[in-house]
C-alpha cells in the first residue's frame, strides 16, 4: 500500500495520547499521581495530541465536509464506530481537564477514560485486521501492537513530561513499566514482522486471470500511463529502503528507548526518559509508514509492474 501521511500522524499521535491518558487515569485511580497540576498538565498535552490528529485525519478526505456521513455504517464499519468513538474520548478527557481546572473532578472520569481509550485502539485497528484479503493485517498481532505500542508511547510521554513538570520521582516510578511496555511491544512488533515475512500470497498471477499455464509471466501493465490503481495501492519503494525503515523501526522505536529507560533505572537520573520520547516518537512514524507499506494488494498482481 501506498502510505499516507495523514493517517500515519493520526495513528501515531492518537496511539500516543491514548497511552498518556491511560497512563494518568491508572496513577490517579490507584493513588499514585503527583499532586498539583501534572495530571492536568497531562490531560492537555493529550487533548492537544488528540485534537491535532483528528485535524490530520481530515487531511485523507477528498470532501471534509462529507464527514459526518462516516457514522451512518456504524452497524457494520469499524470505521464508523472509530469515528463514533474517536470524539466521545476527546470529550472525555475535555470534561476531566476542565474539571481538575475547576477542583470537581468526578471519580468516574478516570475510568470512562480507559474504557473509552481501550474502545478506540480496538476500533483503530480493526479498520484493518478485517481486511481478510490484506494477509499482513488481517491476524490478531495487529490488535495486539495498536495497544501495546500505544501504551508504550504513551507510557514513556508521561515520564518524560513529568521530568520536565519537575515530578522526577514519579518519571523513575513510570520507569519499569515503561520499560515492560517498551519490550512487550517490540516482541510483539517483531514476531508479526516475522509472520508477514513468510506469508504466500494467495492469489496468483494464474489465479487471477484464470490461465492456468505454469510459466505465466506479465510484461507489460496493459495502459500507456500510470492511474490510481498505481498510485495508492503501492509505496513504490525498493527493498533497500523498506530495510533501512525496518532497521529504524527496530532502533528508534525501541531499542533507543529501552536503553534510555535502562539507563535511568542504572543511573537514577530522569533526564533519559525525555531523549528516549523524543527518540521513540520518530521511530513510531517509520513502525506506521512500514505497517502500510508492507500491506500487498491483491490488485498489485497486475499493477505493481510499473513500479
Amino acid at each position: 500500500m501506498n502510505p499516507a501521511w495523514s493517517v500515519i500522524f493520526f495513528t501515531t499521535l492518537a496511539g500516543a495520547a491514548q497511552g498518556l491518558v491511560v497512563t494518568l487515569a491508572l496513577a490517579t485511580l490507584g493513588g499514585v499521581a503527583p499532586s498539583g497540576g501534572y495530571v492536568g498538565l497531562g490531560l492537555g498535552l493529550a487533548l492537544a495530541m488528540l485534537l491535532a490528529s483528528l485535524g490530520a485525519s481530515t487531511l485523507h478526505l477528498g470532501h471534509p465536509e462529507r464527514a459526518w456521513r462516516a457514522v451512518l455504517m456504524w452497524r457494520t464499519s469499524w470505521l464508523s464506530r472509530e469515528v463514533i468513538v474517536l470524539p466521545v474520548f476527546i470529550a472525555t478527557v475535555a470534561l476531566w481537564w476542565w474539571s481538575l481546572r475547576s477542583g470537581t473532578a468526578a471519580p468516574w472520569l478516570p475510568v470512562l477514560a480507559i474504557v473509552l481509550a481501550l474502545a478506540l485502539w480496538w476500533c483503530t485497528a480493526m479498520i484493518y485486521a478485517c481486511l481478510r484479503f490484506i494477509q499482513e493485517w488481517a491476524h490478531a498481532l495487529t490488535v495486539v501492537n495498536y495497544l501495546l505500542i500505544g501504551m508504550a508511547s504513551g507510557l514513556l510521554l508521561a515520564a518524560a513530561l513529568a521530568v520536565l513538570a519537575g515530578e522526577a520521582a514519579f518519571a523513575r516510578h513510570l520507569a519499569v513499566p515503561a520499560l515492560v511496555a517498551t519490550l512487550l511491544a517490540w516482541a510483539t512488533r517483531t514476531a508479526a514482522l516475522r509472520r508477514n515475512a513468510a506469508l504466500k500470497p494467495k492469489s496468483t498471477a494464474q489465479s487471477a486471470t484464470g490461465i492456468h499455464h505454469p510459466r505465466l509471466r506479465q510484461v507489460a501493465m496493459g495502459m500507456t500511463g500510470g492511474a490510481y490503481n498505481t498510485r495508492e495501492f503501492f509505496h513504490g519503494m525498493g527493498l533497500a529502503v523498506l530495510q533501512r525503515v525496518r532497521w529504524a523501526l527496530h532502533g528508534l522505536a525501541f531499542a533507543a528507548p529501552a536503553a534510555a529507560i535502562a539507563a535511568t533505572l542504572a543511573t537514577g537520573s530522569p533526564g533519559w526518559l525525555v531523549a528516549g520520547c523524543a527518540v521513540q516518537a520518530l521511530g513510531l512514524l517509520a513502525e506506521r509508514w512500514l505497517f502500510f507499506a508492507q500491506a500487498r494488494h491483491p490488485q498489485n498482481l497486475y499493477y505493481q509492474v510499473v513500479s
